[in-house]
């Protein structure tokens, strides 16, 4: 999704360019053998006064962040890393951008996943410096090792398809990288403590609270997960499936596409596109999600009107017509739902979106307290007045200040 950030960028970069230390100083070409882990490069690297420098640039249009510029202490590298994982049994290398703070000392991890992208080229690992992913690297000043996986069909992946919002294959692909982090950390020899953080907005919401849910009762063993943040992020697809579908105008009717497109792909659905959607815009999905192409300009390429862009049939028969029943259990299967959840989360979410309502985390919110799970335990904490798009800086800093909370 595009993020329109702040002002002072293009000065911002123009500045960490001239002083960020040069990265080949720290490079190194070794490729060790490893369960995990493949490979490793150096990208770049940062002084922490060129880190504090950023963020005070950025205190008046985020105060939240003042929290966070108040703990830098550590220079910082930036390494793209490529690692194994699986996706339906076939064995795939995938990638991501670890960043490690330069110093002594032992230090937690983050993982960080990344909303909705269709672009190829704005892959963590591809665009390292894309303003948010800049914001998550300077975090590793702080005193954290971040972890921020690519995806499967993006970076060392992206010659297949992007299984977007496939439970299975997200959450596979993300424990893996956690795996290679360790491994990586264990040749670079740095100190990682088995302190797990786990955050991420919008597609990465939902692939945060399916990672919580997966490490709780498959990978605790593993992972000692301390906190988790997961941000506006549709969690029961049937419910965002009936609020679309709903509704006259849809603002990001890629989304769409996008789901329809990963499930034909993974076999999963077998409902046919033009039983879903209109013509011409039927005929086209296949060739939009191809990596070329931004969000905005698959939006260009379709229609926010619903009536226009959903056949009548999907609109007036979904629930009965058989020809949608594989379309329904995959929305089910690879939505989250409440569980006897054991680590702290706070779900965050802005109150104005109109792309995933805020509905979508109060009813899981509820459904969890409805559970058993203490209020202290889960916190539902609302954005007043924020969309979508404007909600993602906030969101963020909200949960990296929390973690540095947690880490007092």
């Amino acid at each position: 999704m595009k993020l329109k950030l702040y002002s002072q960028l293009p000065l911002i970069i123009l500045f960490l360019f001239i002083f960020s230390s040069c990265h080949n100083l720290f490079d190194d070409d070794d490729e060790p053998v490893n369960e995990y882990l493949q490979s490793f490069e150096m990208q770049k690297s940062y002084l922490p006064l060129v880190v504090e420098t950023v963020f005070e640039q950025l205190v008046d249009e985020y105060p939240d962040i003042e929290q966070i510029r108040d703990r830098v202490t550590y220079g910082i590298m930036i390494y793209k890393i490529t690692y194994k994982t699986t996706f339906k049994g076939e064995d795939k290398t995938a990638s991501g951008l670890v960043c490690v703070p330069i110093g002594e000392g032992t230090f937690p991890v983050i993982s960080y996943q990344n909303g909705t992208n269709t672009l190829h080229s704005n892959a963590p690992s591809e665009n390292p410096n894309r303003d948010l992913y800049m914001m998550l690297e300077f975090v590793s000043s702080a005193g954290f090792v971040i972890s921020i996986p690519d995806y499967l069909g993006f970076g060392s992946s992206d010659n297949m398809f992007h299984p977007y919002l496939h439970k299975e294959s997200t959450v596979q692909s993300v424990i893996d990288m956690m795996r290679a982090v360790k491994e990586f950390a264990a040749n670079k020899d740095i100190g990682l403590l088995n302190e797990y953080y786990i955050t991420g907005y919008s597609q990465g919401g939902w692939a945060t609270m399916q990672l919580q849910k997966a490490i709780e009762e498959e990978y605790s063993g593993e992972f000692n997960l301390v906190a988790s943040a997961p941000c506006a992020g549709p969690y029961d697809l049937s419910y965002i499936n009936e609020y679309i579908k709903g509704k006259t105008e849809y603002p990001m009717p890629y989304f769409l596409g996008y789901l329809s497109n990963s499930y034909l792909n993974t076999g999963d659905m077998t409902t046919p596109l033009d039983a879903i959607f209109n013509e011409p815009y039927a005929s086209k999905i296949p060739s939009l999600y191809d990596g070329t192409k931004s969000g905005d300009e698959i939006n260009a390429e379709l229609t926010t009107s619903i009536a226009d862009l959903l056949t009548n049939e999907y609109l007036q028969n979904f629930e009965t017509d058989t020809t949608y029943s594989s379309l329904i259990s995959t929305l089910e299967n690879n939505s989250i739902s409440a569980w006897n959840a054991s680590t702290p989360m706070k779900i965050i979410h802005g109150t104005a979106d109109e792309f995933v309502p805020y509905q979508v985390s109060q009813n899981i919110y509820d459904d969890f307290i409805t559970n058993g799970v203490n209020s202290s335990k889960v916190n539902l904490v609302s954005l007043e007045g924020l969309g979508h798009t404007d909600g993602i800086i906030p969101a963020g800093l909200l949960s990296i200040n929390w973690f540095l909370e947690l880490t007092e």
